[in-house]
C-alpha cells in the first residue's frame, strides 16, 4: 500500500464525503487507502461514514482531540506513507501524488506538504508555519504578512516565490501533511500534550530533530475550506484560547519553562494593548464593521482572561467537546 488518508470527523459527515469524493476522482497512480476516524460526533456522522465501504472507519465513543485522533487513525492504517487530511478539504488534479513523488525522492525528506487555498482559490499563508517564538507570535497579523511575506521572522517566503518547486520550510499545515510511515513512528507520532492546533508544527519540529527536512511542494494544490467543523468555537474566544495555550505548551516543551512564561507574559501585554485600541475605535465609531469589531474584542477579552488565569482553561478544555480540525486560529 502506497499511502493510507487518514481523515478526522467530528460533525462534518458532509464535508468529509466530499473531500473522498475529490480523492477518488483525483488519485490515479497511487495505492491508497481511507481511514476515517470519527471523533466522538454528536450528529448523525456515524450513521452516514460507517455505512461507506470504501473506507476504513473507526469511531472514537469522545473527542479525542486532533493529535491522538489522528494516532488512532494511524494505528488502523498499513500505507507505507501516511497522509493526514482535514474534512474540509478538496485535492486538485495530482496533488497528493506530486507530494508523494517529493516525499520519496530524497531520503532526507520526512515531510511534504502542499498550497492551501480558500474555497475562492486564494492564498492560505498558514500552510506553512515558522516555528513558534515570541517575536513572531506577537507580530502575527495577517496583514503584517501579505504586506511583508518575506520578512525572516514569518518563515512564509517559499508560498511568494514562483520559481522555487519545493522549498525547505519549518513546519506545515495538518490540514495536509504528508509523512514517511517509518519516521512518523520513529517520533512516537503527534504528541498527545496538544488538544488543538500546534501539533503539526510539534511534529515538524521532531522530525528535524532526528534529522530529516519538512518540504513545502508548491506545485501540489489543496482547497481547504477552513475548519468548517470549528465554526462554533469562532463564535466564541475558545479557539484563539486553545491556540495560544498550544503555542505555551510547544513553547515549555522547546524552549523552557521560562520562555513560555515571557510568551505568556506578552500575550497579556498585547491583549491590553489590542483591547485599549478597539475601545477608541468603538468610541470614536471609526470601524466600518461593527460586528468584525466586536469579534476582536471578544477574542482579546479571552486571550487576556487565559494569560491572567492559564490553570483555568485548561481545566475548561478537559471538560469540553470541542470541536477539532488542524485550522489554526486567524489573527486580526
Amino acid at each position: 500500500m502506497n499511502i493510507s488518508i487518514i481523515i478526522v470527523n467530528w460533525n462534518s459527515a458532509v464535508y468529509t464525503e466530499a473531500c473522498i469524493a475529490s480523492l477518488h476522482a483525483a488519485i490515479r497512480k497511487l495505492t491508497y487507502e481511507i481511514v476515517v476516524v470519527d471523533n466522538g460526533s454528536t450528529d448523525d456522522s456515524v450513521r452516514k461514514l460507517e455505512a461507506r465501504d470504501d473506507v476504513i472507519f473507526v469511531s472514537s465513543p469522545s473527542n479525542l482531540g486532533f493529535a491522538r485522533a489522528n494516532n488512532l487513525g494511524y494505528e488502523h492504517s498499513s500505507g507505507e506513507v501516511l497522509l493526514f487530511l482535514n474534512p474540509d478539504t478538496q485535492v486538485i488534479g495530482t496533488a497528493l501524488e506530486t507530494m508523494h513523488g517529493a516525499l520519496v525522492s530524497s531520503e532526507r525528506i520526512g515531510i511534504t506538504g502542499c498550497r492551501l487555498l480558500n474555497s475562492d482559490c486564494s492564498l492560505q499563508t498558514s500552510c506553512v508555519l515558522p516555528f513558534p517564538t515570541i517575536l513572531n507570535q506577537l507580530t502575527d497579523v495577517e496583514a503584517l504578512k501579505i504586506r511583508f511575506p518575506k520578512l525572516f521572522i514569518w518563515g512564509i517566503s517559499p508560498l511568494f516565490t514562483d520559481k522555487v518547486q519545493l522549498a525547505k520550510v519549518d513546519a506545515v499545515s495538518g490540514a495536509c501533511l504528508m509523512i514517511r510511515r517509518s519516521l512518523f513512528e520513529a517520533v512516537d507520532g503527534f504528541s498527545g500534550e496538544y488538544f488543538m492546533y500546534c501539533e503539526d508544527v510539534d511534529l515538524c519540529r521532531k522530525v528535524a530533530r532526528v534529522g530529516y527536512d519538512t518540504m513545502y511542494v508548491s506545485d501540489a494544490r489543496v482547497v481547504h475550506h477552513g475548519g468548517q467543523s470549528s465554526k462554533k468555537a469562532r463564535e466564541s474566544s475558545f479557539a484563539d484560547v486553545v491556540g495560544h495555550e498550544a503555542i505555551r505548551i510547544f513553547l515549555a516543551k522547546w524552549r523552557g519553562t521560562l520562555y513560555a512564561r515571557l510568551y505568556t507574559q506578552s500575550m497579556f501585554a498585547a491583549a491590553l494593548l489590542r483591547l485599549a485600541l478597539l475601545g477608541i475605535v468603538s468610541m470614536t465609531r471609526m470601524s466600518n464593521e461593527p460586528s468584525r469589531t466586536a469579534a476582536s474584542r471578544r477574542k482579546w477579552r479571552g486571550i487576556l482572561s487565559w494569560s491572567m488565569g492559564r490553570e483555568h482553561w485548561a481545566r475548561e478544555l478537559g471538560r469540553t467537546s470541542s470541536p477539532v480540525t488542524s485550522s489554526h486560529p486567524t489573527t486580526a
